[in-house]
């Protein structure tokens, strides 16, 4: 599989996303946020970060860079695309995905461990994960509190394109394990085709044990398997 990682003034986790593809076999390039054409690939990752220093709106500047439209254009014809964290942001702004991430309920920056558990697997994002499965990934975002209307909430479930919830270690779901005030605990979600998927956690931090963890490992291993 051949990908591209998309760097913006403010990216900070450019480097994490690019080393762990690296070793996934994913063969990655770095695209710079001004490029006006996007190297062909398989998949795109819109990593972390503070694109454009948050300013305006979290992604909302970022969205509107010259690559944005390659990148939109590549979902379009059905490339993987992967924002995660300010990328998730990147990618509601740029209408790849439904919904938007507002501040924080308690208006913290947030920086620690959370358990997700994995909704579905029949992706190609998480199929080398099992249905239901609990893992402990990071979170570092000040503007991570997902929301979206009643009747988008509505076709995300019908849909199953809710990714991963907030929970606890047991995958049960309640109030006190969802650190940011996500309406129906969720942490990533994905488009209509599940071709996109946007999550704010970090699983780039966790797939190597030296960083902590490597229950991220299996995303990157999912994509590999898709190729």
């Amino acid at each position: 599989m051949d990908s591209s990682v998309v760097i913006f003034p403010g990216s900070n986790c450019d480097r994490d996303a690019f080393t762990v593809m690296q070793l996934a076999g994913l063969k990655p390039q770095k695209i710079w946020h001004g490029d006006s054409e996007l190297p062909s690939c398989d998949l795109v990752v819109v990593p972390g970060g503070f694109s454009y220093g948050d300013y305006l709106r979290s992604g909302a500047m970022a969205a509107h860079s010259p690559i944005m439209r390659e990148v939109v254009a590549h979902a379009k014809r059905g490339g993987l695309v992967l924002g995660i964290c300010n990328g998730f942001q990147i990618l509601t702004e740029a209408g790849l995905l439904p919904g938007t991430l507002m501040r924080n309920a308690r208006l913290k920056f947030l920086c620690r461990e959370v358990f997700l558990r994995v909704e579905t697997n029949a992706t190609a994002f998480t199929s080398a994960y099992d249905n239901g499965q609990v893992i402990s990934v990071p979170i570092a975002h000040h503007d991570g509190n997902y929301f979206a209307d009643a009747d988008t909430l509505k076709s995300l479930e019908d849909n199953t394109q809710i990714a991963f919830r907030y929970c606890d270690a047991k995958g049960e779901i309640a109030d006190k394990d969802n650190p940011n005030g996500s309406v129906n605990a969720i942490a990533g979600v994905y488009n209509a085709k599940k071709n996109v998927l946007g999550m704010m956690p970090h699983p780039e931090r966790h797939a190597d044990a030296l960083t902590g963890g490597i229950d991220g490992r299996a995303l990157f291993e999912s994509l590999l398997a898709a190729a």
